[in-house]
């Protein structure tokens, strides 16, 4: 089953890889059943593909009558019901493995992660903790820090922080990181409400914006380096791409200079020395590790420009997956198309379900 959608920032680019996926997928191998997620949290599955849709709208299922809902409906009262009643209609997802093509939180931050192991299916990806050290950048950043892992320096505030005392908190905020900084949400990806505020007026208002889209925020100082990013493959040992650069076309890679503008190049691989890629490629295998990560990530670092100190910048546990995102570009220039990368998710995934099964639940003695 193809998970996709989700209530999310980032529903869009769900569904652009949830239609790529389906496009390469062997249909002699596989019957894709699409399970989509609307932005007010309805689940929805279609009937099993037997040829990729021919347009992406196809995949949103609108006006069609939901055969699965997970969470029964009560839209009286504008949430969903977790226990629907025994008469009610809906028939369980009849699925051998879930491959989540979920992004933001209620996707890649252990939710849905959660419900699929409370519902003993095979899923690929990392697991609950993973996934939620992976979406919140203030856990992660702590997780980094204890495994010595080098990242710029960061501060992180709550929303009521910042309402409560926004002058005290912007001028702590010049006197221990200076300007420019950053001004992220701790859990949102695709750098959605991501700000670079140059002056204290801009700093205000990238504070404002990263407190519309969550309650934690973090404030990074600016580092002037090379954005490179290396793709993570496997379970307990897990292999790295070759390192790729982004050169970003406009001041940082924000959502649009992602999936809008088209004008970023992403450059495979990156131009570095052998001894520096490697040693990029052991940090990315080290963060996956930190986290427990599974299946796949990508880790994004940042190169100094003026000492070419390697910094962590954070690890995506779901990347963009699209045929012409970064994590699968990096395994096509290592030598893993996207058809194949896709099969070895796969069966990532049912091992890694196969070795939890091992696991004794129940003591023998209590």
């Amino acid at each position: 089953a193809l998970l996709y959608g989700g209530k999310s920032g980032e529903h869009e680019v769900s569904i652009q890889t949830a239609f790529s996926v389906i496009k390469v997928l062997d249909m002699t191998r596989y019957e894709p059943i699409p399970v989509y997620i609307s932005p007010d949290g309805d689940w929805r599955q279609g009937e099993p593909l037997t040829a990729p849709p021919e347009t992406i709208e196809q995949l949103r299922f609108t006006g069609q009558t939901t055969s699965h809902r997970p969470y029964g409906q009560e839209e009286k009262r504008n949430r969903p019901t977790i226990f629907p009643s025994a008469d009610s209609a809906g028939s369980w997802l009849d699925a051998d493995v879930v491959f989540p093509l979920l992004h933001g939180p209620n996707g890649e931050d252990g939710t849905v992660q959660g419900l699929l192991e409370l519902a003993g299916l095979p899923y690929v990806g990392s697991g609950v903790a993973a996934s939620a050290v992976g979406m919140d950048k203030a856990l992660m950043k702590s997780v980094f820090a204890a495994h010595g892992l080098p990242q710029a320096a960061y501060r992180v505030y709550t929303r009521k922080q910042w309402e409560q005392a926004p002058e005290t908190v912007a001028d702590e905020i010049i006197g221990q990181l200076g300007l420019p900084c950053f001004v992220k949400p701790a859990n949102l990806g695709s750098s959605v409400g991501i700000s670079k505020a140059k002056t204290k007026e801009e700093l205000y208002a990238a504070m404002d914006l990263a407190a519309r889209f969550d309650r934690k925020i973090i404030v990074e100082e600016f580092v002037d380096g090379r954005e490179i990013e290396v793709a993570v493959l496997g379970n307990d040992d897990p292999i790295a791409s070759v390192p790729g650069e982004i050169v970003p076309s406009k001041e940082f890679y924000d959502y649009e200079a992602k999936y809008l503008d088209g004008q970023s190049t992403l450059v495979i691989p990156a131009k570095l020395p052998e001894a520096t890629a490697e040693k990029i490629r052991q940090m990315a295998l080290q963060a996956f590790k930190a986290v427990d990560a599974a299946g796949l990530s990508r880790v994004d670092f940042f190169l100094t420009r003026d000492t070419g100190e390697i910094l962590v910048n954070e690890i995506n546990t779901l990347p963009g997956f699209t045929q012409y995102s970064m994590y699968p570009l990096l395994w096509q220039h290592s030598g893993v198309s996207y058809p194949e990368l896709i099969d070895r998710l796969i069966r990532l995934a049912l091992e890694r379900h196969e070795e939890k099964q091992r696991s004794q639940i129940i003591p023998d003695k209590f």
